[in-house]
């Protein structure tokens, strides 16, 4: 071109740099919705937070905002996206490490349920156990079937995760208030009670099995804790704290790896597209996290309580209300 015309020439066509960069950005989110760094960074925090009775759920709707995942935040609410398929891989990682650490409990468990089936009694505290586990489980699986989806449109949000986090931190102080407090604790030493004065796992009646159940069903709603509404109810009806984490890590796992086959479709689905791989290995450091932090509760839980971890509720509730309210 002759130089006399290039002072005629009009600027390109093209979108200026900075637009043509968010635009390569935008179209890198939509083909890979979620890096592998945050695949494992999810992972790992699903496994601790999954067995710590602090909400794993609140924790993966929170953290993405802290850290400033835009893309992952958006998806969280999203009626059609890639999040509850990666979401279900994420329980299924910290079940899968659960059904590690407790193998050996859950081949007597499975046994005894056979055998109690085959025999029609109940006359082992195994066999009671495996109808206890079995009976808890149905109400979390059939509220989570109805409720699960319009429970996360509307409330898998930051703000609303913070605030249900502070209630799980209320839920966690209020169960220790009560367990002191609990008649049930002393009706228990009829029945033949621990050597700390804690109720006999087996001696749950199977109504007492299914509120249990029912109030498993709450960590549905993001910041409210599985571990720690099971843990909970345990202790009011009179058991210690070691025996309450061991129900409720037997309670979860079923529902989770259940709900993992149930949502199966989702990821192999045109919602998992892009995110296969990051959801496998999610799931991976998910497992392989939840056998170190199961092993680390099992023997807290032998001499320690649930205070700790509902004053960090609130704390990083009331953090987040404010860190939301201001972004």
């Amino acid at each position: 071109m002759p130089p006399y015309l290039l002072s005629h020439v009009r600027a390109p066509l093209s979108p200026p740099p900075t637009h043509a960069l968010a635009l390569a950005v935008t179209q890198h989110a939509v083909h890979n919705p979620i890096s592998m760094f945050q695949a494992v960074v999810l992972g790992v925090l699903q496994g601790v937070t999954e067995l710590f009775p602090v909400s794993s759920l609140g924790h993966t709707v929170l953290f993405p905002t802290l850290f400033g995942w835009h893309s992952v935040v958006a998806a969280q609410s999203d009626t059609e996206s890639f999040w509850l398929a990666f979401v279900v891989m994420l329980h299924v990682g910290s079940a899968l490490g659960l059904l590690i650490y407790f193998w050996r409990d859950w081949v007597s468990i499975i046994k005894a349920w056979f055998h109690s089936l085959v025999t029609r009694r109940i006359e082992t505290p195994t066999e009671r156990l495996s109808w206890l586990i079995v009976l808890a489980s149905i109400p979390a699986g059939v509220i989570g079937l109805v409720l699960e989806r319009p429970l996360r449109l509307a409330l898998a949000k930051p703000t609303a995760a913070a605030y249900f986090l502070i209630v799980n931190g209320f839920i966690l102080l209020g169960a220790e208030r009560l367990r002191r407090r609990s008649q049930v604790r002393v009706l228990a030493a009829r029945e033949g009670a621990k050597s700390d004065g804690g109720r006999k796992l087996e001696t749950l009646d199977y109504k007492e099995a299914l509120v249990i159940g029912v109030a498993q069903s709450s960590a549905l709603v993001a910041g409210i804790s599985r571990d720690g509404v099971c843990m909970t109810a345990g202790l009011v009806r009179g058991l210690d704290h070691e025996d309450s984490a061991r129900f409720a890590f037997f309670l979860a796992t079923p529902i989770i790896l259940a709900a993992g086959i149930f949502k199966l479709s989702d990821l192999t689905g045109p919602l998992g597209n892009g995110i296969r791989a990051q959801a496998l290995v999610a799931a991976l450091c998910a497992a392989l996290t939840a056998v170190v932090t199961v092993r680390f509760l099992v023997r807290y839980f032998k001499t320690r309580t649930l205070v700790p971890f509902g004053i960090y509720c609130l704390l990083f509730g009331v953090a987040m209300v404010i860190y939301t309210a201001v972004d």
